[in-house]
């Protein structure tokens, strides 16, 4: 399967990193940046404070970001209002002119953003493509995924970071009538 995704522009040579959500003391900030989106607006990641992001550099001749758009679309609608958001970083050199009708033809329905080479530089120098990060509520880096990868990984991930928002809260009146 790795040889015909080679030929997709997926599968690489790079160690798959991340392959279950890192214990929050070794999470490390997710770089800032800011670009714009298919409307021209700016898109910053810290307008994503408090929620789980998952970050996805992508490019639409890439085989295994067409497979992987359809979870993400699904996960978006899925968990946005679980404090959840997609954010996917188009890394075509032919920008928008082939992003625009590639997202409007298979209805993303999360917010996708042009990147370029400072901000996947940012990242890590991101050199294979799809390379994602899920984010943690508090704009850190809990998980990254380098090719593709199953789309139970991410759903288990998201379920797993959007959760850890509720524990503190959850626990909290546990712990009142375990003091009483």
């Amino acid at each position: 399967m790795c040889a015909s995704l080679l030929g997709l522009g997926g599968c690489s040579s790079a160690p798959k990193a991340g392959a279950a959500v890192k214990p929050a003391k070794d999470r490390k900030a997710a770089p800032q940046f800011d670009l714009k989106d298919s409307n021209g607006k700016s898109a910053k990641l810290s307008d994503y404070k408090g929620k789980v992001v998952l970050l996805n550099f992508w490019a639409t001749w890439c085989g295994p970001c067409k497979i992987e758009i359809p979870w993400f679309a699904e996960f978006e609608q899925q968990f946005k209002d679980k404090g959840f958001a997609v954010l996917g970083i188009a890394m075509d050199d032919e920008g928008w002119e082939v992003v625009k009708p590639y997202i409007e033809k298979h209805k993303v329905n999360y917010r996708v953003i042009m990147g370029n080479d400072s901000v996947a530089n940012i990242y890590g120098g991101v050199e294979s493509l799809p390379t994602s990060f899920i984010i943690d509520r508090d704009g850190k880096i809990a998980a990254i995924h380098i090719g593709l990868v199953s789309k139970g990984d991410y759903h288990s991930e998201i379920v797993q970071l959007l959760g850890a928002g509720k524990t503190a809260s959850a626990s909290a009146p546990d712990a009142v009538r375990a003091s009483r």
